[in-house]
Order: structure tokens, then sequence, then C-alpha cells
């Protein structure tokens, strides 16, 4: 055998070779696409990663929904709340004053005062006697 011959011998071993590894890779792609049940393991796998994902981000956008639903009710009733502790301040003021002046009114003049009371101790008395009589 010459160097002609032993050049060409090398070069299609080399390329046996090379068609070999390549038919392997095929056959392998070939029984990967085969594996059902792999492919069905996989699917299902991606499905439950995607799912758990989209649930987290759900839950994200629920959670700063909620945060911003808070922060807009807080910032409307706020003012109401204010207002609501001023009115009532107002009106205690109201009533503080108008006790006040009745309480001057029945130190000024007693007597109208005294017998609208009388009258209600009687209209009381009455009451409790004829509810005993039944």
């Amino acid at each position: 055998m010459n160097e002609g011959e032993a050049a060409d011998v090398a070069a299609l071993r080399e390329e046996i070779r090379h068609t070999r590894a390549e038919l392997g890779e095929t056959v392998q792609a070939l029984a990967a696409k085969a594996d059902v049940k792999a492919r069905v393991k996989e699917s299902a796998h991606q499905t439950a990663e995607r799912a758990r994902e989209s649930a987290h981000q759900t839950a994200e956008r629920a959670r700063e929904s909620a945060q911003h639903a808070a922060e807009r009710i807080k910032e409307s009733v706020q003012p109401a709340a204010e207002r609501a502790v001023v009115t009532a301040g107002q009106a205690v003021e109201r009533a503080r004053v108008s006790l006040h002046e009745t309480g001057e009114r029945v130190r000024r003049r007693p007597g109208p005062w005294l017998a609208a009371a009388g009258a209600l101790v009687v209209l009381l008395v009455a009451v409790a006697v004829r509810r005993r009589r039944r």
C-alpha cells in the first residue's frame, strides 16, 4: 500500500467515524421524540412551572392592588374623618353653651322650671299608681 492509498483509507475511516457520530445523534433525537412518556412528563413539568409562576404573579398583582386600594381609601376617608372631628367638636361646644344658657335661665327665673318639674313628678306618680291598679 502506498502513501496515497493510506491517506485515502484514513480519510474514509474518518468519514465513517463522523457519519457514525451523526447517525448516533440522529438516533438519539428520534428516540427522544419517540419517548412519549418522557415528553409528557416534561410537558407537565413545564405546565406546572408556568402555573406556579402565573399564580405568583397574580398574587403579587393582587397584593399591589390591595395596597393601592387601601391607600386610596385612606386618602378619601381621612378628610371626612377630620371634618367629622371638627363637626363633633362644634356640636359639643353648642351643647355646652346651650346647657350653660339653660342653667342661667333657671337661676334667674326658677319658678316656671320648678312648676314644670312638679308637673312631671305628678304625671310620673299618676302613671305608677295606674299601673299598680291593673
